[in-house]
């Protein structure tokens, strides 16, 4: 089985295209490559039944995110503030780098 490649990392910030939590900002916690989900700061809210126990004695309802898509997020470029699609681009140097393709800016910080 083939690995699925994932243009994003954990910290980007990206934006909700679908879905009832269209049009929010968030940043990766983290990603699920064999399911293609990710999970964002903020965003697509579960509610989980937890047992009391010696940490939580009281137990009840807590609320946690929960994973979503890929196919329904997009990365926000860190200069011109705008959703975009990402490039695979070497520089000189011989690194493989992430690029805007939008403005062109390089997203990797090296």
């Amino acid at each position: 089985m083939a690995k699925n490649k994932i243009s994003l990392k954990k910290g980007d910030n990206v934006l909700v295209i679908t879905g009832e939590d269209k049009g929010k900002n968030g940043k990766i916690i983290d990603i699920f490559p064999k399911k293609n989900e990710v999970i964002v700061e903020g965003i697509c809210f579960l509610k989980k039944h937890m047992k009391p126990t010696q940490k939580n004695p009281q137990g009840g309802i807590v609320k946690q995110e929960g994973p979503i898509n890929l196919s329904n997020i997009k990365l926000v470029c860190n200069k011109c503030n705008k959703p975009t699609n990402i490039k695979r681009d070497v520089t000189k140097e011989g690194k493989n780098v992430r690029v805007c393709k939008k403005c062109g800016e390089i997203i990797d910080k090296v």
